[in-house]
């Protein structure tokens, strides 16, 4: 039960790295998440985080309209927003082990590989924090 594989989301929503970064834009709004690998013909390039997208696009100071700024984002490839070399662990790494991972290094998320590095999964604050509420149900596992 303390096993990332137990808490991760499976198949995540992927995004190919020649996508546009206003195709990111869309495909997280549409989807209601904030991170997206990236993926090279099946293998992981990167992520793309919301975050990563605001900082990357103009300020609301800039003297460029919207469609001018939509314009942009339409021709800039989300390999120019992404980190190219994301956090990672093991479906079978203890749930405490990443948790600690995403609290040191303030990550909202971390992929889940298998051992030829293929993506199997996402766990994300959101999954970290599932857990700790359905392990916490056990009296005996947190006391007040």
């Amino acid at each position: 039960m303390t096993k990332v594989e137990r808490w991760m989301t499976r198949n995540p929503i992927t995004i190919e790295k020649d996508a546009t970064v206003i195709e990111a834009m869309h495909l997280m709004k549409e989807k209601n998440i904030r991170r997206l690998p990236v993926m090279d013909k099946g293998r992981i390039a990167g992520i793309l985080t919301e975050k990563m997208v605001m900082e990357f696009k103009p300020s609301k100071a800039t003297s460029l309209d919207t469609w001018e700024v939509h314009y942009i984002l339409s021709k800039t490839f989300v390999t120019d927003a992404m980190n190219p070399k994301p956090y990672k662990v093991r479906p079978d790494t203890e749930l405490v082990e990443a948790a600690k991972l995403l609290h040191d290094r303030k990550l909202n998320g971390v992929l889940v590989v298998d051992d030829s590095d293929s993506l199997v999964g996402i766990l994300t604050i959101t999954n970290a924090l599932e857990a700790l509420i359905e392990i916490c149900k056990d009296p005996s596992v947190c006391q007040k």
